[in-house]
């Protein structure tokens, strides 16, 4: 009976415990209390938040929630402000990450943007998301990053261009903004790596690779943006010089040498047939007969003609 008796105790006091600490937030002062003077920050866009359903308590993420809440009782103005603006970057930053670092945000402090001071407010709405994930204070990550970002806006306006534009992807395909673990807050090991992701034929291994790809796509290609064909950095033939300026008796060094100096005509002694103008002029591009730049697995492809 006697065992009984307390097992009832236990079971009514362990109920009771548990309903207390579900009721009354950890950190006190929960949206219910807030909301009858910040309604519109704690509306219907912050219910639907994450936020609000797994944390009911503003004191969590505001600092002197308390003293403000007894100020505006007494009527007295000059209590501290709870606000997140009134934190420095630093303050705001370690504020969150106390909570969010599953997505390498553990490596944010080592980012570039941690170490410009960029918030994570900057970017990230607790109360007024735009976004459908991430609760960004824009629809789309893009246009956040561009807020900073101009020259990278800019250059996905060009003809060839990452479909960024048409929401098919976001600037965070291929970046990580909170990870500053890797150049550029790339989300790969390299840029090759993560340009592989998707565009795997290119990966090789071939029989006979071309080094500047092996090296980084960088060397050809803007990954933003061009107004060339396939993101190229340079109109062809005029990317193939930046390296082959001096060709082997075809093109190059001929055509070159014409271009600089501005022949008009072919020189006095020229045998019939000398060219008069530059492969920029007659569009003729290496790809014509190097169909293979990126690497090929033919017998005969070292010059990646096939």
């Amino acid at each position: 009976m006697l065992v009984l008796t307390l097992a009832a105790v236990f079971v009514v006091l362990g109920s009771g415990m548990a309903l207390a600490q579900k009721s009354t937030p950890a950190a006190g002062w929960s949206v219910t209390d807030c909301q009858g003077c910040h309604e519109k920050a704690l509306g219907t866009s912050f219910q639907n938040t994450k936020h609000a359903k797994l944390d009911q308590s503003c004191a969590h993420c505001h600092v002197n929630v308390a003293e403000h809440a007894k100020a505006q009782m007494n009527g007295d103005k000059n209590a501290p402000s709870p606000a997140l603006k009134n934190l420095t970057a630093a303050q705001v930053n370690e504020k969150c990450l106390s909570c969010h670092e599953k997505a390498r945000q553990s490596n944010y402090m080592s980012s570039m943007h941690a170490r410009r001071n960029v918030a994570c407010t900057s970017c990230h709405s607790a109360h007024s998301a735009k976004s459908m994930k991430a609760q960004l204070k824009t629809a789309m990550d893009s246009d956040t990053c561009y807020t900073c970002h101009k020259s990278e806006r800019a250059k996905a306006m060009r003809t060839s261009h990452h479909p960024v534009r048409e929401g098919k992807m976001g600037c965070s395909s291929c970046h990580n903004p909170h990870d500053g673990g890797t150049p550029k807050m790339i989300q790969g090991e390299s840029i090759n790596e993560l340009c592989y992701k998707c565009h795997t034929e290119k990966r090789g291994p071939f029989l006979f690779e071309h080094a500047p790809v092996r090296e980084d796509c960088v060397s050809c290609h803007e990954p933003h943006g061009s107004n060339h064909k396939r993101l190229l950095l340079n109109k062809l033939p005029n990317l193939c010089w930046n390296c082959h300026l001096t060709g082997s008796g075809h093109f190059g060094s001929l055509d070159n040498l014409i271009t600089e100096k501005g022949v008009p005509m072919a020189p006095v002694g020229a045998v019939t047939g000398y060219p008069t103008s530059g492969s920029r002029g007659v569009e003729k591009s290496c790809k014509n007969c190097h169909v293979n730049l990126h690497g090929s697995n033919a017998p005969s492809g070292a010059f990646f003609l096939r």
